[in-house]
């Protein structure tokens, strides 16, 4: 419609005009427009074309950053999944360990719990005197940490088989043995870290056996020598518990 009224007036004019449509000044005026207008509507085309053209450009330049990510993020779940493969398997080795020293502790005669030393580990023996543990086994654990101090005099698990092996006895509640194990993991292995946890249980060892005032001797030491600990949260609140 803009092309054509221009046109129609042009028409009109000329009809009216003796002048020819050259050297009528009316159909030059409205030649002149006619042409600026075709020119601004190209203008306003290429104008629209070039605003999408960047549009384009940005979506691009934003889906290749995505494409970007998306390769990162299928790296790193590469990397993690093949890195939780392998702690499956590990565990699954491990765990297969513990059952055939479980097997191996069950099936000795007269349910002896020995250890060779020449043909399992001191890792591989703790793990599974603690598996006992674990199973509510408590007789035998204590025979299998009993076993485990005896084969393995150099390994650096025997403060920690001392401790569960008092513990055994505490859980069994024969607490003057438990109270004298546990004795001997502060005596033997001061700097262990088994050492709050131990003088914890000689106070409720002491607790038990009704000797108060050693009890409240060993929460107090605890309470003053490993603050801020759950050793020493246990401790306060144990000694509330002991009769003045």
């Amino acid at each position: 419609m803009k092309i054509f009224v221009p046109i129609i007036a042009v028409a009109s004019l000329t009809a009216c005009s003796s002048l020819t449509p050259v050297n009528d000044p009316v159909y030059l005026r409205i030649t002149d427009l006619e042409a600026r207008l075709i020119r601004i509507e190209r203008v306003l085309e290429n104008e629209s074309l070039i605003a999408l053209a960047g549009d384009i450009n940005s979506l691009r330049t934003d889906v290749q950053s995505l494409l970007g990510e998306v390769e990162t993020l299928r790296f790193d779940l590469e990397n993690q999944a093949a890195g939780q493969r392998d702690l499956y398997v590990d565990l699954d080795q491990r765990l297969a360990d513990i059952e055939a020293m479980q097997a191996q502790v069950q099936s000795m005669p007269g349910g002896s719990t020995g250890f060779s030393s020449a043909s399992v580990s001191d890792q591989q023996a703790y793990e599974a005197a603690f598996a006992l543990i674990q199973s509510r086994n408590y007789p035998q654990a204590q025979s299998a940490f009993e076993s485990f101090l005896a084969s393995y005099p150099a390994s650096s698990l025997r403060s920690n088989a001392q401790y569960w092996l008092a513990e055994m006895h505490y859980v069994q509640r024969s607490f003057g043995t438990a109270l004298l194990e546990f004795e001997q993991v502060i005596s033997e292995y001061p700097q262990s870290d088994k050492v709050p946890d131990a003088l914890l249980k000689i106070g409720f060892s002491n607790f038990e056996l009704r000797n108060f005032p050693a009890a409240r001797q060993a929460l107090l030491r605890v309470m003053r020598e490993f603050p801020g600990t759950s050793a020493a949260e246990s401790a306060e609140q144990r000694l509330s518990q002991i009769p003045e």
